[in-house]
């Protein structure tokens, strides 16, 4: 669990929802499995851990599935994208 979750799984922060809406012609939609994920601030920590990675141009989080879809501008780089996620304190468990 992030460290902003209760034990019980809710939230203990109160964030916005981070979304960005671009199209791009030659773009990648990938499916992570990530584990870890309760609450809504997870959702943002991931989001904005993953959307400051180069090439980067969306990412949309299913908590309650455990999915994070990447669309990057071409193919995605899976260990970059898995450092992130680490580094947000989650951890990516392979390709949906």
């Amino acid at each position: 669990m992030g460290s902003c979750c209760t034990p019980d799984g809710s939230c203990s922060t109160n964030t916005a929802e981070v979304s960005t809406a671009t199209a791009v012609a030659d773009s990648t939609a990938t499916v992570y499995a990530v584990s870890g994920m309760t609450c809504g601030h997870c959702k943002t920590s991931v989001t904005n851990s993953v959307s400051a990675l180069a090439g980067v141009i969306t990412v949309d989080v299913d908590v309650a599935g455990g999915l994070v879809t990447v669309t990057t501008g071409g193919e995605p780089d899976d260990a970059a994208i898995a450092a992130a996620i680490d580094d947000a304190g989650y951890e990516l468990t392979g390709r949906a």
